[in-house]
């Protein structure tokens, strides 16, 4: 008697503690994009963008180490996928810089009137690793945007893609976004942050008023360790900003490509302002690898200018008149709304490569009504029916299994009202396979207690020998098809997701309530009674 009072009160408890959480959640069960709407996206990254930025990298590096060497006038230039570097004489300490480089790259050499030139290109592996590693990180950087941005259950994948050697698309789905437009722009805008050195020589850095104005200063040709950028117009100080010209371009500089230091240096970034002028800025601090690189590079070109570069666009120039180390403001005439979102962006990191936006549409919630309705009426439909053959079939002890299903299914409404899970249209389904399968234990064991008493044995005996026996029927069953909902959550979308939620939620409580508490309820009908017959 003491084990069923124990018994009792931990049903009743579970009873109490699902009531609890539903009923006060149950207006904040996330819906997913099928029921809720929002946004479906198809975006496509530029893997090759992060391929020249290695390349560019690697040539600026190599030229920096081959100049320090003595005696050596060697030029390196990048050719597409290779890197060239050609006219060095100290050919064993060339080989010693470009050997790290190796596996990543093959180098070939050739010599010409005993001076050496080396060709550099990078192998199909480490071309498809950058790949791979550029989509992940994209994934990564977009996940961590919309969750600071807001957006409950996100669903984000990455799927195959066109032509490319690796999976370059990925799948988003923004469930109840209600600025579209402003979602978009925080995915697609890379956020790349690059300070970069503006060409020493003042006559050859700018501004100029046009590219090609820029390019004549070089005889028409751009070397090419430099690029052109342009700067984006600067407010009138005290008016604001024009946000119909935020992006206008007034001006042009030259600038290396290879930047001092970039985005993945940023430690923190946070909204600010002017302390005159109250105009919002973006102030930054960087890691410890940031710091030393802007020290050392500030110290080396003093009296040189740096160019803040945000998306291959110029927002400000400065002269470098000390060692800078650690932190930085980024200045532009932004909008409070531009200076919070680029303060999200270079937090959650500047996206590898640039992204194209393949397929964009709005989902509106009026199907996803429409669904609701229709699968509480579906649920509904199945519960009745299922209470109806119970009580027909089992007479009494089907009552028995009735309470189950209703505590079955306040169980995995109240789960679904407390984690952040998202329901689904796949997912209503699942509630409604819950329902079903919820009774499929009880018939198991009903079945073999009407067995046990066709072979003329107690009713007590035959309810103990009913559950006893098919314990382990109920328990590989349910594991089994647990097993299969782990792996459908783990490999699957977002709708498949919410379908093996309210599954595996529903297994889960399947088990405790046709074992734990069907039992405990025939405990409560046998206790200090000697039944003859059994209504089953």
């Amino acid at each position: 008697m003491k084990n069923l009072r124990t018994r009792i009160i931990l049903i009743l408890s579970v009873a109490g503690i699902s009531a609890w959480l539903f009923l006060p959640l149950s207006e904040e069960i996330k819906l997913g994009l099928d029921l809720r709407g929002g946004i479906h996206m198809v975006v496509q990254v530029r893997a090759d963008n992060a391929l020249d930025a290695e390349l560019d990298s690697v040539r600026d590096n190599v030229e920096t180490l081959v100049q320090e060497i003595e005696n050596s006038t060697g030029k390196v230039v990048r050719q597409g996928l290779t890197v060239v570097l050609s006219d060095v004489s100290n050919q064993s300490e060339v080989e010693d810089i470009l050997d790290p480089y190796t596996p990543a790259y093959n180098y070939s050499k050739t010599v010409r009137d005993g001076r050496a030139g080396y060709t550099m290109r990078m192998s199909a592996s480490y071309d498809r690793q950058i790949r791979r590693e550029t989509v992940t990180q994209a994934r990564q950087i977009i996940e961590r945007r919309v969750d600071q941005y807001g957006v409950a259950e996100p669903s984000i994948s990455v799927y195959g893609g066109g032509d490319s050697v690796v999976e370059d698309q990925i799948i988003i789905e923004l469930p109840g976004v209600d600025d579209p437009s402003r979602v978009r722009s925080l995915i697609q805008d890379t956020g790349r942050l690059d300070i970069k050195l503006v060409h020493p020589e003042q006559d050859k850095a700018g501004p100029f008023p046009s590219e090609e104005a820029a390019a004549e200063a070089f005889g028409g040709f751009i070397p090419d360790e430099y690029e052109i950028l342009g700067r984006r117009v600067e407010p009138v100080p005290g008016q604001g900003v024009d946000t119909a010209r935020s992006n206008e371009i007034g001006s042009f500089y030259v600038v290396r490509k290879a930047a001092v230091i970039s985005g993945s240096h940023i430690k923190t970034a946070r909204r600010g302002e002017e302390q005159y002028t109250g105009e919002p800025n973006v102030n930054f601090s960087l890691n410890s690898e940031g710091a030393d690189l802007f020290a050392d590079a500030t110290e080396r070109h003093r009296g040189e200018y740096l160019a803040v570069v945000l998306d291959k666009i110029i927002y400000s120039v400065a002269q470098i008149e000390d060692r800078i180390r650690e932190s930085g403001v980024i200045r532009g005439g932004f909008s409070l709304e531009e200076a919070s979102d680029l303060s999200l962006v270079l937090r959650s990191g500047a996206m590898p490569a640039e992204i194209d936006i393949l397929e964009d549409r709005t989902v509106g919630p009026s199907l996803g009504l429409d669904s609701i309705r229709k699968g509480v009426r579906a649920s509904l439909a199945g519960l009745i029916l299922v209470v109806i053959t119970m009580l027909i079939i089992y007479r009494f002890s089907g009552l028995n299994a009735v309470t189950c299903l209703v505590l079955n299914l306040m169980i995995l409404l109240a789960a679904l009202a407390y984690i952040p899970a998202t329901l689904t249209l796949p997912g209503i389904a699942g509630v409604i396979l819950t329902i079903g399968m919820a009774v499929d234990a009880n018939i198991l064991i009903f079945e073999r207690i009407k067995e046990e008493l066709r072979f003329g044995k107690t009713v007590r005996v035959a309810v103990q020998a009913g559950f006893d026996r098919v314990f382990s029927t109920i328990i590989d069953t349910n594991v089994t098809t647990l097993v299969a909902s782990l792996f459908l959550y783990q490999f699957g979308t977002g709708p498949v997701r919410g379908f093996a939620i309210t599954l595996g939620v529903g297994l889960l409580a399947n088990m405790f309530t046709a074992v734990f508490v069907s039992r405990t309820f025939f405990g409560l009908l046998l206790q200090g009674r000697e039944v003859k017959a059994l209504s089953i």
